[in-house]
């Protein structure tokens, strides 16, 4: 896709030959929040001349129709499991009417905004425009402000309210940015290591103990994790999967993470030998880099593609390096502000015929630094690559149900509404009822985090999938706990967990463990991955949105983990128990227990 600055555009012989009712037209709040989140505050006016790049999301009238399409093809019970839509199909399923799109050309029209300027979505559904904070504010009706993140330093401009003529209200979703505070970021926990090369951190543990699938499990495993490691564990020591059948594996990055390839193949000869001198696709998303100086190597990036594709491998194997919103530097005159990246990430891969069947995100937010209407929409085109036959697997969050510290006198759970009270806080988008949410355990026997992230949205409401095993949690919870605390009937998270400690990455020609939620994403994805390989193979479709077969026929092909608890927000937290619970959801995989129910 192809900006076109405005720069360019004749804007003075535009604006006075454009139409004039929206002018004429009186201004409608769309959408408002109390003020900036928690940690922002608020500078200087905006510099007028700031370009700011804004996405217009359409309403997709037809939605209810793909989602009951997602359902159907998501549930092995149904006639229609496995007959995912095509591009073509959903495309036509979030179209927006052709009046929407018609007043809404011609708003644009009216500030000089022609189709040239203007690049679009595969479906229509989204529009991005290039403007100046001048013109944008002329438009919303509103003033934008340089916002400052008091522990981060960055800066950023957003507004706290924008307005639109009334006649746009019913043709409009949303416009970002705007109100959107969120800070994206990826679920690792630090890296341990010192200033000093260190010799190998591989464990020489002798000897063997039981794993969770009964089989005997190398006891070094018990203290570093490996690709060898996770085959054990999770029972897929024997399986190979192809690298001609059509399957693939998708690994996302965002914030400038890149994937170091001198790294990776330090890391296949060290921990799969057969993968060494393979690498993968690598694919830029809004003119995301992916550099390989050692000095550029991003550690959450190598932890995802080392054990992803390590995993996998010979699975072909996808690498998305999505540029993220560059911070506003009012010194340095920041040329564009953007949005988070998920959007862009959503527009690219939603307009592409052929996609990966498996792709794994380790990044997020609190679910309440998004704004309601972006959050649902992004949830929507979730659903979007679910209905195309996509497994879309996102980490569970590292702060167990909201900042991860028990300390009453000390936390820092507070809702933005205005009110500052004590909430967990639930983490977007592994909130999402759309995606597979993935916590973390730790050791054999295995046992939950305590900063595996979980809990329940504020935003989306429980789907039926997972009625009755989150309705049979909260049964046993004694009453009144953690009362007005937590939604309980929003979407529960997560949906399942893997090993998330210890992690053995190569960084920067280092050997080193890391620790997090971003570890557990790839690590389940990756045998899902080759579930949908071993499916493949025998001439099926992929599975596609897990989350219906998980609930109602996949948990008895998962290991229970029922210890543990994940503090926060001045609580423990919630416990582990048998059954679904919000730390480890349904459990951890068992591969060959899975191919066979599948």
């Amino acid at each position: 896709m192809r900006l076109i600055s405005l720069f360019g555009l004749p804007f003075v012989a535009a604006l006075a030959s454009a139409a004039v009712p929206f002018k004429d037209c009186k201004h409608k709040v769309k959408e408002s929040i109390h003020g900036p989140p928690r940690g922002w505050s608020k500078h200087t006016p905006a510099p007028k001349h700031h370009m700011l790049e804004l996405k217009i999301a359409l309403p997709q009238h037809k939605f209810p129709e793909l989602e009951q399409h997602l359902w159907e093809v998501s549930d092995p019970s149904h006639p229609r499991y496995g007959a995912h839509l095509s591009k073509e199909e959903t495309d036509a399923l979030t179209a927006p009417h052709p009046e929407t799109l018609d007043i809404v050309n011609e708003w644009l029209a009216s500030y000089g905004l022609v189709e040239e300027s203007l690049v679009r979505s595969s479906a229509n559904d989204w529009v991005t425009i290039r403007v100046p904070v001048g013109l944008a504010e002329e438009m919303l009706d509103t003033t934008y402000h340089v916002y400052k993140h008091v522990k981060s330093g960055e800066s950023i401009v957003r507004t706290t309210s924008y307005s639109l003529p009334e006649i746009l209200h019913e043709h409009v979703d949303l416009i970002q940015p705007t109100t959107m505070f969120a800070r994206f970021k990826a679920f690792k926990s630090t890296l341990h290591w010192g200033n000093q090369v260190q010799p190998s951190v591989l464990s020489t543990s002798s000897g063997t103990i039981t794993g969770p699938a009964g089989n005997q499990v190398n006891a070094s495993c018990n203290s570093t994790i490996t690709v060898s490691c996770l085959r054990q564990l999770y029972n897929a020591v024997s399986y190979n999967t192809s690298a001609t059948n059509g399957n693939q594996l998708g690994i996302t990055a965002y914030l400038g993470q890149y994937a170091n390839n001198m790294d990776l193949q330090q890391f296949f000869e060290l921990e799969n030998p057969s993968a060494y001198g393979s690498n993968y696709t690598f694919v830029s998303v809004n003119g995301g880099l992916n550099n390989q100086s050692y000095a550029a190597a991003g550690d959450e990036a190598n932890l995802d593609t080392q054990f992803g594709f390590g995993l996998t491998w010979p699975t072909p194997g996808t690498f998305y390096s999505t540029a993220g919103e560059p911070p506003f530097d009012p010194d340095m005159f920041t040329l564009t502000d953007t949005n988070e990246p998920y959007s862009y990430w959503l527009d690219y891969v939603l307009s592409q015929e052929y996609l990966p069947q498996t792709i794994s995100t380790s990044y997020g937010d609190d679910e309440q630094t998004v704004p309601f209407t972006y959050a649902s929409r992004v949830c929507g085109d979730m659903a979007i690559l679910g209905a195309r036959g996509v497994s879309v697997v996102f980490s569970s969050g590292d702060s167990g149900v909201g900042d991860g510290d028990p300390n009453p006198a000390t936390q820092v759970c507070y809702s933005n509404d205005g009110l500052n009270v004590t909430k967990f806080l639930p983490v977007f988008p592994a909130s999402c009822p759309y995606v597979t949410a993935v916590g973390a355990t730790v050791n054999i026997p295995e046992t939950a985090t305590n900063f595996s992230g979980g809990g329940f949205s504020n935003y989306f409401p429980r789907p039926d999938y997972q009625e009755a095993a989150v309705s049979e949690y909260l049964a046993k919870l004694a009453p009144g706990t953690y009362e007005g605390l937590y939604n309980s009937t929003g979407r529960a998270y997560p949906d399942v967990s893997a090993q998330g400690v210890n992690f053995i990455i190569v960084y920067q020609g280092q050997e080193l463990p890391v620790g997090g939620t971003s570890c557990s994403a790839p690590t389940f994805a990756s045998f899902v991955s080759m579930l949908n390989d071993a499916r493949i193979s025998a001439g099926k479709t992929p599975l596609g949105f897990l989350n219906p077969f998980l609930y109602s026929a996949g948990y008895t092909a998962l290991n229970d983990i029922t210890v543990g608890n994940n503090p926060g927000c001045g609580t423990e937290g919630f416990n582990a128990t048998t059954g679904w619970d919000p730390i480890s959801g349904l459990g951890t995989p068992n591969f060959e227990k899975l191919k066979a129910l599948i």
